[in-house]
This record gives structure tokens, C-alpha cells and sequence, in this order.
């Protein structure tokens, strides 16, 4: 999906979440946390593979899409683990149809739908569109596929702000559409398919996006707390993944793990509870189907910096938001405490700063040299959270090998992805099970060298 050298994707999906589950009952929402998930347990495992991201940042806006009728998997008892390259992203490989072909998908849980790419094939391509993937989904070949019509409840946006809500294409089918912050799109038809595992286990046929025309060489498998994300339509109890530790920008790509389901680690890992909010906070800037977790501080170094806790906590607009996610590459903070830091990098290792020097339009912090000679003039990273759970960043891994002799903070401005939230992405994630329980609503970490987590 681009270059190695890039910001991954911050994709603000532009299908959204039933307005009925933003306003739904505090009763109702009681009764979804105690209902026991371990009776409707679902526990998955893919072959994961890893690939740059193009040079854009992901940056979710949202259609609207009445999510009433989706079907949600029956109880099933899959457990599986796997491994995945990582680079800049997570790649999962997933097995679509009947009988399944393989799909590459960002593992994402920063975004909700679900997309493949269903590239029509052309014996006369035009040359000024991008070239299809090499592999796409042929639904032709699967009997489990099936579209949606624009009469399906699922097509009628009950949301009238946003900008490129659902549409009715020139057959009466479902049309979604992604477009992203330096233009680059995806757009197709919202389709029902299975995901199939054996001749014995697969899902039900699931909401998915079938992009006919993209940009993009990958889809994006969905993670996040909406209704039509790929954990939220087949009930996924839990899933975890550990992230390893980057291998500079070469072709040597190191190995991780992911499960979906139980994790036989997690008696080691240390939780924090998601935080809810009012309705009244959760527009116009709130993602209230983000992991938001409650970052309380931040230390560089030996020093805590004096941020106050009110800089990573949503205003009465939803900014200041914290969330952890699996499909942004850098950490990314608000104005106040990304100030607070860039001060104590300066003063730590300005005389190495490349003053004017800007990496992919959002990394400002950046130095001649790799990131074992700066890193250690800087320090170590704590990100410290509620109950004294704690993300530990090394001196190294706190900094990023750009190449060509340039070390970056891999640190940048919400401000540049046009959001006012702040993001901790993967790279801060390395060497580090992430696990999002949502049977009970919380997230956890668990110290690990991930390349030998199995």
C-alpha cells in the first residue's frame, strides 16, 4: 500500500453505526456488559502477514448506516492463535466465501466495517486509474455471497449530517464509499459473505464492504466496538495480539502473535476498563466506538511531564479523547501535552534536532542519526494509566529509523491528522500483548518479547 517510509492509515469510515445504539437505554447497556459472552463464545485465529501502508493517515468520519438486522454468529466454541510479519501494519489473511479465498486485511480496531477487494477484471485497464490488487475477491465463485439491496434496512441512513451517507447505485444496490485525507478512496457495494474456517466451521454471512474501486492493495478487517465490525457481528469474546519489535525499514520483517479468543497469557496482563461517557460528549470530535482507555500522564526519561489528566480526557466537544489502535502507526497526542513533549525532546537533544525538518507531514521531531545514538539522549517513554498500569517504551523503540540517516520521534501532532484525539498506535505497542476483553469491557497489556510469545 505505498512506500515503507509512511504514516499508516487513520481511516474515517464512512459507514456508520445504527443510530438506535448511540441511543439506547443506560438498562440496556447494564444488561449487555452482564450478559455472560462465554455462552456465545467465538474463537478465531488467521495467518497474519505484514505490509507497508500508504502515506496517508487513516481518518475516520462516519456514513450513516441503521445497523438494525445484522446477523450475529451462534455460539461457537473456535479456538485458534497465529502469527504475523509486522512492518508498519498488521496483515491478516483471511479465508472469505465458499469455498474461502484468501483475503489480505489491516487488522484494525480503530475502524468498524469490514472491506475486501472485488476489483472487476479488464482486459483494458485505464491507465490513469491505479492498477487492481493482484488478489481479489471473485464473488462469482463463492455461494455464500450475496448483495444488498438498497431496500435493506442496513442502506437507509437515519443519520442526515454526514456529508456521503449510503447510496443506491444504478442496479437498486447498497453503495459505500471511503475517502481519505490525501484523496486516495474505496468504494463498492455492502454484501453479506461467510468466513470460512473448515468444511465445519465457518461464520454467517457477515456485512462486509466488496470495493470495486480503490487505491489501496489491502482491505481492512474491522475491529472496533460498532455493531458491523468483524468482533461486534460474530459476538468475538476477546482477541489479542503482540506486536514485535520493528527491524528498521529493511526487508527483515519480524514475527508476532495474534489470537481471537483466549489468550493462555492473560493471567500475566494487567487491565484497565474501558471509559463510557455521556451522550452529551460523544459528538461533534467523540469516536464512541473507539477503545478509549484513561491515559493519565506521560514520563520522558526521568522526568513526568506536568500535563494534567484533563488533556487526555474528552471535553464537553469529545476532544482530548485517548485510544489505543491497532491500525495507526505513530502515537499521536493533542496540542497540550504533544508541546509538553516536544519541550523535553528539545531541551534533551536539540542540538541534533533537524530544525524545519517535517517526515511524512506529521513527525516534527526528527534527527541526523539512527535511534541508538538518540534515543539515548532522550530516555525512556512511560505511558501510565488508571491503577498504575503502565505502556514501557525503551529509549530505542521510542524513536523510528526513517533511513537515509534520519531518526524521528514517533511522535506527532493530532492536529495533522485532523483529529483531536490522542492516538497510541502500534509502534509504541511492540514487545507488548495487547488484549481487548470485551466480554468485560477493558483492555489489557502484558510485557512480552513478542517474536518469542508462542
Amino acid at each position: 500500500m505505498g512506500s515503507s517510509n509512511c504514516i499508516s492509515l487513520f481511516i474515517f469510515f464512512l459507514i456508520s453505526f445504527n443510530s438506535l445504539y448511540l441511543s439506547s437505554s443506560a438498562n440496556e447497556k447494564n444488561h449487555a456488559k452482564k450478559t455472560s459472552i462465554l455462552d456465545n463464545s467465538f474463537s478465531l485465529s488467521f495467518p497474519l502477514t505484514s505490509a507497508s501502508l500508504s502515506s496517508r493517515t487513516k481518518k475516520k468520519t462516519q456514513n450513516a448506516i441503521n445497523n438494525e438486522k445484522v446477523v450475529q454468529a451462534q455460539p461457537s466454541t473456535y479456538d485458534y492463535k497465529s502469527f504475523f510479519k509486522y512492518s508498519m501494519a498488521l496483515i491478516v489473511s483471511l479465508p472469505i466465501g465458499t469455498p474461502p479465498q484468501s483475503q489480505q486485511m489491516v487488522l484494525d480496531t480503530g475502524s468498524q466495517l469490514s472491506w475486501i477487494q472485488c476489483h472487476k477484471k479488464s482486459s483494458t485497464p485505464n491507465n490513469a486509474l491505479p492498477p487492481p490488487p493482484t488478489t481479489t475477491f471473485d464473488p462469482s465463485l463463492s455461494s455464500s455471497f450475496s448483495l444488498l439491496p438498497c431496500i435493506n434496512p442496513i442502506c437507509k441512513p437515519r443519520i442526515p449530517d454526514f456529508s456521503l451517507p449510503t447510496s443506491c447505485d444504478q442496479n437498486r444496490l447498497c453503495h459505500y464509499s471511503y475517502f481519505y485525507a490525501d484523496g486516495t478512496y474505496a468504494e463498492g457495494n455492502l454484501v453479506r459473505e461467510k468466513i470460512t474456517f473448515s468444511s465445519s466451521q465457518s461464520t454467517p454471512p457477515l456485512v462486509l464492504g466488496c470495493a470495486t474501486e480503490s487505491s489501496e492493495d489491502k482491505g481492512i478487517l474491522g475491529m472496533n466496538l460498532g455493531r458491523l465490525s468483524f468482533a461486534s457481528q460474530t459476538k468475538l469474546q476477546k482477541f489479542s495480539y503482540c506486536v514485535p519489535v520493528r527491524q528498521g525499514q529493511g526487508n527483515i520483517m519480524a514475527t508476532g502473535g495474534f489470537y481471537l479468543g483466549q489468550n493462555p497469557n492473560s493471567n500475566t496482563f494487567q487491565y484497565i476498563s474501558l471509559l463510557t461517557f455521556p451522550e452529551s460528549q460523544r459528538m461533534p470530535n467523540f469516536d464512541p466506538l473507539a477503545y478509549t482507555i484513561g491515559l493519565v500522564g506521560v514520563t520522558i526519561g526521568t522526568k513526568k511531564l506536568n500535563i494534567s489528566e484533563s488533556v487526555f480526557r474528552p471535553d464537553a466537544g469529545g476532544s482530548g479523547q485517548t485510544i489505543i489502535d491497532s491500525g495507526t502507526q505513530y502515537t499521536f497526542l493533542v496540542d497540550e501535552a504533544y508541546n509538553k513533549i516536544r519541550e523535553e525532546v528539545v531541551r534533551l537533544a536539540g542540538p541534533k534536532l533537524k530544525k524545519g525538518y517535517v517526515y511524512g507531514g506529521s513527525l516534527d521531531m526528527c534527527f541526523d542519526g539512527n535511534p541508538t545514538e538518540i534515543g539515548p539522549l532522550i530516555g525512556d517513554m512511560v505511558l501510565e494509566f488508571e491503577k498504575g498500569v503502565e505502556i514501557f517504551v525503551n529509549k530505542e523503540r521510542i524513536m523510528d529509523d526513517m533511513g537515509d540517516g534520519v531518526t524521528c520521534l514517533g511522535i506527532g501532532r493530532s492536529q495533522s491528522l485532523g483529529v483531536a484525539s490522542n492516538i497510541i498506535g502500534n509502534f509504541h505497542q511492540q514487545n507488548l500483548w495487547v488484549e481487548f476483553d470485551l466480554a468485560n469491557r477493558r483492555v489489557g497489556f502484558g510485557k512480552a518479547d513478542c517474536s518469542k510469545s508462542f
